[in-house]
């Protein structure tokens, strides 16, 4: 009798389990029957999760429950939206979405307020969410590699931000809202469809790393002369005739550089007027005179 009554308990237990909500077949691999809390890497500093390369085409839903996280990475995966329950995550440093396959973000990234490192590179946006401004703290951005042509004027109010990466979007001027970023000391505009540089260039006075090769540039600023704190200027495959003859102002420029990660001034493969290119192959102290004595003459 006892033994009946365990086996029709055993098979109720069973019939309970069957009917139990089922888990998508990619996120039970992942879990692997164990509890979502086990996939956290507590480290000295940051609770992370990585969950890259997975595969994934939307986030798992136990993701959401796991508000201790503060470094989450679903780079290279194929996910298509980030729904609004990313807001939940408000302890959130680091977000890496790079590598998929968004065409917007959630207005919900505003309540991030303690993030600092956001990449959504190579993804599709057209428009950036005006809400990430609120995320008063971020200090590096990256949107390279997308469809974006403009930026929202709420990012003024970006002001901690410190790395800026634009490239390989559909730009046509520099966003106005940039030149108010004044602690930036990392833009890349390469690879973009800029025609030219507006004078307010000169407020992004911690400037140390400005990159807009490949783009239709014609003519330099005598105001980017001003940014004397640069120490990489990467100017390649444009359309640029002549030079701003107060360019020598830029001393931390230490050679014509070749090398896409050395610093100094990337000037190759522009129509430069003539002599200016048999200057610059005699180095960068050779082009700073020649600029400094045709300033003098005129």
């Amino acid at each position: 009798m006892g033994t009946e009554h365990s086996k029709n308990e055993g098979r109720r237990t069973m019939v309970f389990l069957r009917k139990g909500p089922k888990l998508p077949a990619w996120e039970d691999a992942l879990l692997s029957g164990k509890e979502p809390k086990s996939l956290l890497k507590r480290g000295l500093r940051y609770v992370s999760l990585s969950l890259i390369m997975k595969g994934m085409t939307s986030a798992p839903d136990f993701l959401w429950g796991l508000p201790e996280v503060q470094k989450l990475n679903l780079s290279r995966n194929q996910l298509v939206v980030i729904p609004p329950s990313l807001g939940k995550l408000d302890r959130l440093v680091v977000l890496n979405l790079g590598g998929n396959c968004l065409k917007c973000l959630p207005k919900e990234i505003g309540l991030l307020r303690n993030l600092k490192v956001l990449f959504v590179n190579m993804n599709c946006l057209t428009e950036v969410p005006a809400e990430l401004s609120l995320c008063r703290k971020l200090e590096v951005l990256s949107l390279s590699h997308n469809s974006i042509s403009q930026l929202p004027l709420s990012f003024t109010d970006l002001t901690s931000l410190r790395k800026l990466n634009l490239s390989n979007n559909h730009f046509v001027q520099i966003p106005l809202c940039i030149f108010a970023l004044r602690n930036l000391d990392f833009l890349h505009l390469g690879s973009n469809r800029l025609e030219s540089i507006a004078e307010s260039v000169q407020y992004l006075v911690n400037l140390q790393i400005f990159i807009i090769e490949n783009n239709n540039i014609r003519t330099l600023p005598r105001s980017l002369c001003f940014l004397t704190t640069l120490e990489l200027l990467n100017i390649d495959y444009n359309a640029i005739q002549t030079l701003p003859d107060d360019l020598y102002l830029l001393r931390r420029l230490p050679r014509i550089a070749w090398n896409p990660m050395d610093k100094g001034l990337h000037i190759a493969h522009n129509p430069l007027s003539r002599p200016l290119p048999e200057v610059v192959e005699g180095g960068l102290d050779a082009l700073f005179n020649y600029l400094r004595e045709k300033k003098e003459h005129n």
